[in-house]
């Protein structure tokens, strides 16, 4: 396991440390020419053997670089933005997606540095994206029905992993926008949405995948949380209760609950099958800017504002 700290430079650093010990265990990657907002890592089970750990940062520089993290080096830069880089995700197909201030989304091959494709139909800014395979990559050859890693081959594992949880089916992503639409994609296939999905009436903060891939949920600045059909881009719900902007959403490993943080200070907790408020979590004193949920679901994690980070058991 490994932690990536960022830092509010205009050159940007990030340095990887130990997250029991908080100890630096590589030399800062510095390159970048103006601070870096998004960060993604190489999927486990699409690393080659002795290729290093791949890291891919994107900046307001306009680049997205690819780190070997071990020996310190870019091993890449992917340029063709012509704003700033605001979210980039690594597929389980081994490419990179970025989004841009420049109202697109690139397709990237980071083995070579190509750009497959450009995706356009965003009339504004482009925030924030999302997989449907993005619970599968995040745990890696971590299984929850046996309650840890696997022991074989880390990659192979996976791999393994990688399949049960996304399917043979390919692989969906969801962008959301500062023109209050999202729009549903097959990135690595075509540059044509499968669907536009419009609802929102101010600016999307946040796009998550369920873990199964069959729902969507959208934070908005319209007060709102929207549920929508992860396959079809069809609207299915509006979760009201919030107060204030909604930064984030998370969804729980077994796809029955949402958390959702806001500007109202509150986290909030939503039963998946009614569309009901369960729970709400008052505690921090200021705006909740970022929610988690662990990907053995027994906890989420809130930080806010007011500087705290908040551990709550499910």
């Amino acid at each position: 396991d490994h932690l990536i700290a960022v830092t509010k430079q205009w050159y940007q650093r990030r340095v990887r440390g130990d997250p029991k010990c908080g100890k630096q265990k590589c030399k800062a990657l510095s390159g970048h020419k103006k601070y870096v907002g998004t960060l993604a890592w190489q999927p486990i089970h699409c690393a080659q053997e002795n290729g290093g750990v791949l890291l891919a940062s994107g900046s307001k520089d306009t680049t997205i670089k690819v780190w070997e993290v071990t020996r310190g080096q870019c091993v890449v830069t992917l340029s063709s933005h012509t704003q700033g880089v605001t979210a980039i995700r690594w597929s389980g197909d081994d490419l990179i997606y970025s989004a841009s201030q420049d109202r697109t989304i690139k397709v990237w091959r980071p083995k070579d540095g190509v750009l497959c494709r450009t995706l356009q139909g965003h009339a504004h800014w482009v925030n924030t994206m999302a997989l449907n395979t993005d619970y599968a990559i995040r745990i890696g050859n971590w299984d929850p029905s046996l309650q840890g890693k696997n022991e074989t081959g880390v990659a192979s594992d996976a791999l393994s992993v990688y399949k049960k949880f996304s399917g043979s089916g390919e692989e969906f992503m969801v962008s959301g926008s500062d023109d209050f639409t999202m729009f549903l994609w097959s990135p690595a296939s075509s540059d044509k949405p499968l669907c536009r999905m419009t609802g929102h009436q101010q600016i999307i903060n946040q796009v998550m995948f369920s873990p199964n891939g069959r729902r969507i949920a959208s934070a908005s600045f319209d007060k709102s949380v929207k549920v929508w059909d992860g396959r079809t881009g069809k609207y299915i719900s509006t979760l009201r209760g919030h107060v204030k902007a909604v930064y984030q959403v998370s969804w729980s490993a077994d796809n029955k609950l949402l958390v959702s943080g806001s500007a109202d200070s509150t986290v909030k907790v939503w039963c998946m099958k009614t569309f009901a408020l369960l729970q709400d979590l008052a505690g921090h004193a200021d705006e909740v800017y970022t929610v988690d949920w662990s990907p053995c679901g027994s906890r989420v994690v809130s930080g806010g504002k007011d500087r705290v980070l908040k551990l709550w058991r499910s």
